[in-house]
């Protein structure tokens, strides 16, 4: 029996197999709301046999996107928005759904990536005033930063748990909070981008409060059918940054809280990172937070192959693998690869009589 398609509980979730589907910006909302884009784009991922689906960096107030055409949740418009694209897929796809809740912090207010993706002044039409924890820009010579006062830090806190809400009120299955790839809550977590001197700055206590108050929040805003868990990055792979040991005293934190998954990824809070890159280069960080939690743990980073995929939840690495390019590469892994291991994967019934002569029994 394949492990990488045997089912697997996120708390109150049971995903049907282990391949998940991470989130990947878009950059084509309109103020935040979803368009016919995100219809074709996660109706097509929703039908590709992963166990769960989710939805891309969804910033939980304005100023806290990365571009100003990233998707939101933080108005009517947006949550009315999203409803449509949740209830077509709920309507015609077997697959788990999720959202990532985000603030992007220093990254924010920035063109999109076709058009540069550079920093935008506030004072621009499409650019806003971005904060952080403190006042250090990403690259040196972007607009800086405006460190957070109490104030900012409660209204954000507030912003994720407004957010949760709607979230819930979507049905949706999952909320992954987005504390990786250097924006705010990230931005908090590492030394290179944290100089504050009050409770939250210094001393990796502090430095880790404002993501468990985020998480907190979250959870109590949200039903106990919802699953709520987060993505970190694991290291800044810059020396003196956030690093392996730090996660796992904040991997730790949040399993005492209840944290019902752990998605972890790396890099994206300094230029100056200097990451190895290869196969499933990511996936040591997981194995090394899972030997120290009772939470699941999702590995990512050039996974993309089968046997490899089967191999790291076979060996205990990781409880759950996500593909983000992987997927938009071939929309049907997870299809091809229950095949390859000899696994069934599930698909909607409209394509049961379609499916390639010998491969019916594919599908569940």
């Amino acid at each position: 029996m394949s492990h990488l398609f045997s089912p697997l509980e996120l708390g109150p979730l049971e995903l049907a197999n282990r391949i998940v589907v991470a989130p990947m910006c878009q950059y084509s909302a309109e103020d935040g709301s979803a368009t016919d884009w995100h219809m074709m784009h996660l109706g097509n991922l929703a039908l590709s046999g992963a166990g769960l689906l989710i939805f891309e960096a969804s910033a939980v107030e304005a100023r806290g996107r990365i571009t100003w055409a990233d998707l939101g949740l933080y108005s009517d418009s947006n949550e009315q928005a999203l409803r449509k694209v949740v209830g077509a897929l709920r309507q015609h796809a077997p697959t788990a759904l999720g959202i990532q809740l985000a603030h992007a912090g220093r990254k924010a207010s920035t063109h999109v990536p076709w058009d540069g993706g550079a920093a935008i002044a506030p004072d621009d039409v499409r650019g806003w005033q971005v904060v952080s924890a403190s006042d250090r820009p990403f690259h040196d010579g972007d607009p800086a930063p405006r460190a957070m006062t109490q104030t900012d830090i409660d209204d954000v806190v507030q912003a994720f748990a407004d957010a949760a809400r709607r979230a819930d009120r979507l049905g949706l299955d999952l909320i992954e909070i987005h504390a990786a790839h250097g924006y705010l809550l990230h931005q908090f977590l590492s030394p290179l981008s944290n100089d504050r001197d009050d409770d939250f700055g210094g001393s990796l206590e502090n430095r880790m409060r404002l993501t468990l108050q985020v998480f907190d929040a979250v959870r109590a805003a949200v039903s106990d059918r919802m699953s709520v868990g987060i993505r970190i990055s694991a290291s800044d792979w810059v020396e003196g940054g956030w690093d392996l040991a730090q996660s796992i005293e904040l991997a730790r934190a949040l399993d005492a809280r209840g944290c019902q998954f752990i998605h972890v990824s790396s890099g994206g809070l300094d230029p100056r990172q200097q990451i190895e890159v290869g196969p499933g280069y990511q996936v040591p960080f997981a194995a090394a937070i899972k030997a120290e939690v009772a939470m699941p743990v999702i590995a990512v980073g050039q996974i993309t192959e089968a046997a490899q995929a089967e191999a790291i939840v076979a060996e205990g690495k990781a409880d759950a693998v996500a593909l983000a390019r992987g997927i938009l590469y071939d929309p049907r892994w997870p299809w091809h690869a229950a095949a390859e291991l000899g696994a069934t994967a599930h698909a909607p019934p409209q394509y049961l009589r379609c499916a390639p002569h010998g491969l019916g029994k594919l599908f569940g």
